[in-house]
């Protein structure tokens, strides 16, 4: 699949959509296993916010308050660390690749466009 770009994600969550969209399920707790401090609970952010929108988040404020509490709690790192994860950076694009990989993703290359462009012009605008 091609990472997409889009919006912004909405600020306002209930406790039951927390749960439901930013709970780390089985095969997450395996990526963040490894990770600790800010770098974990930056990972499940990530990864929960990319689940979500398709993309990363471009700046951290980004991602939902709410949401970095419930997954702070989770992983059992105070919210607070979040403002020290980077979005820039070795860590940032090695997370970033981690997690492409684990949900079958990459990022669009020129090829992809020239290829969409085609397509368009054939299927859609003929």
């Amino acid at each position: 699949m091609i990472e997409a770009k889009g919006a912004g994600v909405r600020q306002e969550w209930s406790s039951e959509e927390l749960l439901a969209n930013w709970t780390l399920v089985d095969g997450d707790w395996g990526l963040v296993a490894n990770k600790s401090g800010a770098t974990r609970l930056g990972f499940g952010l990530l990864l929960k916010f990319f689940e979500l929108e398709g993309r990363f988040p471009d700046v951290l404020e980004e991602v939902p308050p709410a949401a970095v509490r419930y997954v702070a709690d989770l992983v059992k790192v105070p919210a607070t660390d979040f403002a020290k994860y980077t979005l820039v950076g070795r860590t940032a694009e090695y997370h970033r690749k981690q997690i492409r990989e684990a949900l079958g993703f990459r990022p669009s290359t020129v090829a992809d466009e020239k290829a969409l462009a085609q397509w368009l012009a054939v299927e859609v605008c003929p």
